[in-house]
């Protein structure tokens, strides 16, 4: 996921022996406030940890943010990912930490993958079966290469993908470059409907139920075609991975792994033993300049301490609501920016079943009881995960103990529709119409713990899934991408720095929660006078020859 926006190779960075910089002597053992710690801040706290600094963490909830595995009432260890669960296997920065933290990863079920025995399509009442698409009715491969073509004419995107994977760090300027200043302004369904390939409403139709890769895409159609096209260039939607035991063991890892390489740390040494009790501070209530210059922060205990630099994780949003942010320290522009993020609303419905039965055969079918299944009914996507995607079995299979179904995963209208309903009513809504597609099955009498459920929206510290840029908000993303570069701002807009997936170009990706936590690093450092290693450049001594597109107003 070297993206086309800004196509530096985070990965290499990362992985450098000798770390990512240093900053001078005097500066060793300053504190540097971090808010939040999802994966972006912990990923922050642990490379300043490294180099030398002190970094102070603030959480408002539990360490993962939306890396969030939940386990069921009275089934310690089991697995439900109720935010990030798949990760593709190009996200090669974000596997870099996994594989440093010693973490195991896993094929995941998504529709018609290596992966899944078996997908189920359930569209207008009528239901089929597929291993791959050519096991599908014809219409789906029709479909299928209707969207190849419109990648293909629409974007170019075979020379794309060519440029990003070979790291021609030109062709994809002259390539992408042209596509913003043409797509900017172009809503996903746009871009499809003035295709030649799928002048068919039923076609468009089809494909935003189904879609190709992780499923429909139908909920994406008033998006920003950009968003869809950077997925598409980068195999996000491609060959994807779970994490053995639940993804939120990154950022946990983080925080208590010991630091390779740390600069004056005793061996051993980690985030959490910078911490009093190992714990981060609560919840950020304010954030002001003070009278010194430094940046104040308050906690939810009242506590004020003042810093250098703050990095702020948590989503942009909550510096409008939650959290109480001096207007001086953002100028116009940016806030302008924070202010038209736009976040997409999600939930998931998860129950425990006693045993992974969508394994056993038919005898007289030879079809599997139950599948991964597509639909346009409530559900929308329903996901089965066993052994070591659910966390009841060290492998990769399983079938004697408990196992994990996410009974829905649904996006902006479909999850507001379910943002009256408590757990159980969401999960009886489910089964109900799960009952339509598989009449023969019994599933709810092999439940056996009560559901759980999210509605991210809803979250009070996130207000959202992940942010999703509309059309016309590529100037909006630009400016928060590239806020880590400081030089030319006035000094009141100094030292803050900004991280996270909604900062990033490939938002609700872990791996763009990584990239712009090493950016807001390189921030920090260059801020305190550091500077990177000769033969490791960051991103910020690469601006210049790789910087985002800047459209005029």
């Amino acid at each position: 996921m070297i993206g086309p926006d800004f196509p530096f190779p985070y990965d290499d960075f990362r992985g450098h022996p000798a770390g990512l910089g240093s900053i001078p002597n005097a500066a060793r053992g300053t504190p540097i406030a971090v808010i939040g710690a999802g994966l972006s801040g912990t990923v922050v706290a642990y490379e300043l940890a490294r180099m030398g600094l002190r970094p102070v963490v603030y959480e408002a909830e539990e360490i993962g943010g939306r890396m969030r595995s939940s386990s069921f009432d009275g089934h310690p260890g089991t697995v439900a990912e109720m935010g990030a669960m798949r990760f593709p296997s190009s996200s090669t920065t974000l596997f870099g930490y996994l594989d440093e933290m010693g973490l195991r990863t896993v094929p995941f079920p998504n529709p018609l993958a290596a992966a899944t025995p078996d997908t189920v399509i359930d569209l207008k009442g009528i239901t089929v079966h597929g291993r791959t698409l050519d096991d599908l009715p014809e219409v789906f491969a029709r479909v299928a290469r209707a969207w190849d073509a419109t990648l293909e004419d629409g974007a170019d995107i075979t020379a794309l993908r060519t440029a990003l994977r070979a790291r021609d760090t030109g062709a994809v300027a002259a390539l992408w470059h042209r596509l913003v200043q043409r797509y900017d302004d172009t809503s996903f369904y746009r871009f499809l409907a003035d295709s030649p390939h799928l002048r068919s409403f039923a076609d468009r139709e089809l494909f935003g139920q189904v879609g190709f890769g992780t499923g429909g895409w139908d909920t994406d159609f008033s998006n920003s075609i950009l968003e869809v096209l950077r997925v598409v260039a980068t195999a996000a939607d491609e060959d994807h991975r779970g994490i053995v035991g639940g993804c939120r063991r990154l950022p946990r890892a983080l925080w208590s792994h010991p630091l390779r390489s740390a600069v004056g740390r005793p061996a051993g040494a980690s985030v959490a033993g910078l911490h009093d009790g190992g714990v981060p501070r609560p919840a950020v209530t304010d954030i002001a300049r003070s009278p010194s210059g430094s940046i104040t922060i308050t906690d939810a205990t009242g506590e004020t301490a003042e810093y250098p630099a703050v990095v702020n994780t948590a989503p942009v949003w909550l510096l409008l609501s939650t959290i109480r942010c001096d207007e001086s320290l953002f100028d116009a522009l940016h806030w302008s920016a924070i202010e038209r993020t736009h976040y997409m609303g999600s939930s998931k419905v998860f129950v425990l079943v006693d045993r992974p039965f969508w394994r056993d055969r038919e005898p007289r079918t030879g079809r599997y009881p139950m599948s991964m299944t597509l639909t346009d009914r409530m559900p929308r996507g329903v996901y089965l995960m066993d052994g070591a995607l659910s966390g009841t079995d060290s492998e990769d299979g399983g079938d004697d103990g408990p196992a994990v179904i996410c009974l829905s995963y649904t996006w902006t209208d479909d999850s507001l529709k379910l943002l009256p309903l408590d757990a159980t009513e969401r999960m009886e809504l489910m089964l109900t119409s799960l009952s339509r597609i598989y009449p023969d099955l019994d599933l709810r009498s092999r439940i056996i713990a009560p559901p759980l459920t999210v509605s991210w929206e809803t979250e009070r510290n996130f207000m959202g899934a992940f942010r999703a840029n509309l059309p016309g908000h590529y100037r909006y993303q630009e400016r928060l991408f590239t806020h880590f570069m400081q030089d030319d701002f006035e000094a009141p807009h100094r030292g803050i720095f900004l991280a996270g997936d909604d900062i990033s170009w490939t938002a609700g990706w872990a791996e763009g929660a990584v990239q712009t936590a090493l950016n807001a690093v390189w921030g920090v450092m260059h801020h305190l006078g550091g500077a990177c290693w000769p033969d490791n450049p960051g991103p910020g001594d690469r601006f210049a020859e790789l910087r985002p597109l800047r459209l005029p107003d």
